[in-house]
Parts: structure tokens; C-alpha cells; sequence
């Protein structure tokens, strides 16, 4: 998702979710890694160092055995704390960052940092990656290389049951639809206008809000039958909101990402090229083995999840 918008800001009912969820990692270690370097618990997965992509590190983080990264807290579901007040942290770059590191026999050591303040943190050798959501761009690629993981849009939420079956963006025409004020879902929706026209539908009748939390109350009521905000985002409220059944995700097979999708790809430091391999291939091979299909579906977005690791896959 375009960067002007990564951080918009996390409603209330996502941060209360945020801070009920308990940590898969399961190792009580505050900031830290996991349990052991070489072997962690993600998503009822025991991940195992693999040796060959160990030795395959650079010199000093073998030494060390840790992977300094920078992460932004919290942007659910992403990056959060265990409990309010709290140092433990959990979410899925959190979870996946302790998959990789156990399959690199290293720890992954989560500190945070504010966001704006990452890249140039990295390129000062502050730290060796940062896990945030980070959009891969073109700009960003010229001081820091990426390996990406997801890509995220803008997704829609919709009541349990989806009674309006809502299955693509332009079923919205012609429909109340809540959006957060000032945000490129806002943007989107405005753009989808000109379709609704085209297809000789009504236009959606959008209904901004200053906050995502208060989109959702507005779907709750039932005054809209939709609300529109990031993917990850929906998808984490629809996993977590009572439980589960207050809301539900839209799935558009054409566009698994969200709309708009860009990649998400955790940035290395230029300086440490192996680095950026090693993290690549063991991506690659919890993508393999169905580890991290089931640490995105522990946070409700399981199809945002790429099906290749890839280098640098931002275009212009």
C-alpha cells in the first residue's frame, strides 16, 4: 500500500484487539527472540535451523547470533504489544521474523523504532533489517534492499454473513459505504464512481468518518453495509471483533492483495548483501512448507501472502 497511508491511523476496536492477543512464539523473552536460536514455535509450527543456510550468514551476525531489526509498534496486525503497557510483542512480522530466524539459527531481536526514522536507521548500521510493513518502492530500494512477502491494498469489510453479497468493489454502487476521512481508500472509492457510471449503476454513497472505528460502528448499526480500509487491517478486525462474528472480509479473487496492492518486504542494510539471501531462502522455504500460510492466517490475512519471495519487486 502506497506509504502517504501505511500508518493510517489504527482504530480503537483494532487496537483493543491488538492487545488481546497472546504471542505464538510462546518464549516470555519482552523484545527479544526466540525461545533459542535455531529452533522456535510460530503458529503450531516447530521451525528448525537450517545449517546450510546458517553458514551462509555474514561473519558478524553468525558471531553475534542475532539480526538487529527495527519495527514500528503498533500497526495491527503487523506489529503489537502482548498487553497494554507492556515490552512483549507479538503480530505477524513479529511471528514471521521469529520463523525466519530459527530457520537462519539466529535470533531476530525486535526493537522498536518510529517509522519514519527505519531506512535512515538502517543506513546508519543502527540495525541490520526492519520488519514494519513497509511498502518496497523504488525510492527505498536505492538504500536498502528488500525481500517481499506481501502485498496489501485497500480491502472490504462487510456484517457477518455478507447479506448484500458484496463480492467485488463495484457491488458497492449504489450502496451506503463507510470510509476514514483523508485516506487512499477514500480516494478509491471516489475513483470507483466513474465505473459505477459505466456500468449504469448508481454511485456509491460514501460516508466519511475521522476514524476507522467509527466506520464500524456505522456498519454495526447497519447504516452502511460496508466499510472500506486497508486489508490487513479488515482482515484482522474480522478475525478478532467479537470474537469473530461481528464482521467478515471480502474476498475478490481479483485482487488477493486488496486493491491497489503494493509489496510489503522487509528491508536489509545494503551493507550486508548475504544477509539479504539468506533471509530470501529461508522466506522461500517457510513459503514451502506451509509455515508462513499459517502464520498469515493466525491474523486473519492469509491472501496476502505472496507464493514467491522475491528481491526488490516494486516497478514504477
Amino acid at each position: 500500500m502506497p506509504h502517504s497511508s501505511r500508518r493510517a491511523v489504527l482504530s480503537a476496536a483494532t487496537a483493543v484487539a491488538a492487545l488481546m492477543v497472546v504471542s505464538a512464539c510462546d518464549d516470555g523473552s519482552g523484545t527479544g527472540g526466540a525461545a533459542s536460536a535455531g529452533t522456535a514455535k510460530i503458529a503450531g509450527v516447530t521451525v528448525k535451523k537450517d545449517k546450510a543456510l546458517h553458514d551462509a550468514l555474514p561473519a558478524g551476525i553468525k558471531k553475534s547470533g542475532t539480526v538487529r531489526v527495527a519495527t514500528d509498534v503498533p500497526y495491527a496486525p503487523f506489529e503489537m504489544f502482548v498487553s497494554e503497557g507492556g515490552q512483549q510483542l507479538t503480530g505477524l512480522d513479529y511471528d514471521l521474523g521469529q520463523a525466519i530466524g530459527a530457520k537462519l539459527g539466529v535470533k531476530f531481536t525486535f526493537t522498536p523504532q518510529k517509522f519514519d526514522g527505519i531506512v535512515p536507521a538502517l543506513q546508519a548500521g543502527k540495525f541490520d533489517a526492519a520488519m514494519s510493513a513497509i511498502t518496497d518502492n523504488k525510492d527505498r530500494q536505492k538504500v536498502v534492499d528488500f525481500v517481499d512477502y506481501s502485498q496489501s491494498g485497500s480491502g472490504v469489510l462487510v456484517a457477518q454473513g455478507n447479506p448484500k453479497k458484496i463480492t467485488t468493489l463495484t457491488d458497492l454502487c449504489g450502496q451506503a459505504v463507510a470510509v476514514q476521512a483523508a485516506t487512499n481508500q477514500l480516494k478509491l472509492l471516489t475513483e470507483t464512481q466513474a465505473d459505477c457510471t459505466a456500468a449504469g449503476k448508481p454511485k456509491i454513497a460514501i460516508s466519511t468518518y475521522p476514524k476507522d472505528s467509527d466506520a464500524q460502528l456505522a456498519l454495526r448499526s447497519g447504516k452502511v453495509v460496508a466499510d472500506v480500509l486497508t486489508k490487513p487491517a479488515a482482515g484482522w478486525i474480522a478475525k478478532t471483533a467479537d470474537g469473530g462474528k461481528a464482521f467478515e472480509l471480502v474476498e475478490d479473487p481479483k485482487a488477493p492483495g486488496g486493491y491497489h496492492a503494493s509489496p510489503n518486504g522487509i528491508a536489509v542494510s545494503k551493507r550486508l548483501p548475504e544477509l539479504t539471501a539468506a533471509v530470501q531462502k529461508a522466506l522461500q522455504a517457510l513459503i514451502d512448507d506451509g509455515t508462513a500460510a499459517k502464520i498469515f492466517d493466525k491474523y486473519g490475512v492469509a491472501s496476502i501472502a505472496v507464493k514467491e519471495a522475491t528481491r526488490n519487486a516494486a516497478v514504477d
